[in-house]
């Protein structure tokens, strides 16, 4: 239930983010959700797309450091609380979250879907599972 996400390194100079997304619009790669975090000197771009090894391909062939990361994709109740229900799961079992970010696709019933990154994915799923949030699998969120 885990969902590849892309993880490109990036110089911290002008350009190179539209670059990256220019390479993956030019091959029909869908950036579904991301988030970027920098240093003076470089930035990790976080990507969710719909074909994440044809991704990692083209970027590696353009000369980016690009790496395959397994996230966990959830959905939450997009109202205040939603995803505080959640996280209490998660603090209840000390897992700690390394980051999260939402995701750009709608679900159409009044929900929000949250990126997780933790140390045991499998563990955190099977928690949240047990606790009754819904995990969202590889195959629906490439095709939200």
């Amino acid at each position: 239930m885990q969902v590849k996400q892309v993880s490109v390194f990036l110089e911290n100079k002008s350009g190179r983010l539209a670059e990256v997304t220019r390479i993956l619009g030019s091959n029909n790669i869908d950036i579904n959700a991301l988030t970027i975090a920098d240093t003076t000197e470089f930035g990790i771009l976080r990507l969710i797309v719909d074909k994440p090894d044809n991704a990692v391909e083209v970027l590696r062939k353009n000369n980016f450091s690009v790496d395959i990361t397994e996230v966990i994709a959830i959905c939450v109740d997009n109202k205040p609380g939603g995803l505080s229900l959640a996280l209490n799961h998660l603090e209840d079992n000390n897992i700690g979250i390394e980051y999260m970010y939402s995701y750009l696709g709608n679900t159409g019933d009044g929900k929000a879907i949250i990126i997780i990154r933790v140390e045991d994915t499998q563990n955190t799923v099977n928690i949240l599972k047990n606790n009754g949030i819904e995990i969202i699998s590889t195959d629906e969120i490439y095709n939200i």
